[in-house]
């Protein structure tokens, strides 16, 4: 799992590109980002599912703030990104949310 920031010149803006790789996904058919940016909605369209079985998704997302996030796999299961910026405790569970800080 990984992502990478690309900051605009002409906004206060950065693309984030989120990954998740097959292995990550656990071969997972679906997988969905969630998070602040999205106030956590479990509804929202799932990520791209690549051809080699990893799964991407684009956000554009404001500069200078930190995003908690996690990946739904399968409408089933949460999944960190071991890669992530920092990782934080979660307020529903035991579990930590991921964050990137932009």
């Amino acid at each position: 799992m990984a992502f990478k920031k690309q900051y605009l010149k002409s906004k206060p803006i950065c693309k984030v590109t989120f990954k998740i790789t097959k292995e990550e996904a656990k071969s997972a058919e679906s997988a969905k980002l969630i998070g602040d940016f999205n106030d956590w909605d479990t509804t929202v369209a799932p990520m791209k599912k690549l051809k080699d079985g990893s799964f991407s998704a684009v956000l554009e997302l404001a500069k200078d703030k930190d995003y908690q996030f996690r990946y739904l796999l399968n409408d089933q299961e949460w999944e960190n990104d071991w890669h992530a910026d920092d990782y934080v405790a979660s307020p529903m569970s035991f579990d930590k949310n991921s964050v990137v800080k932009l």
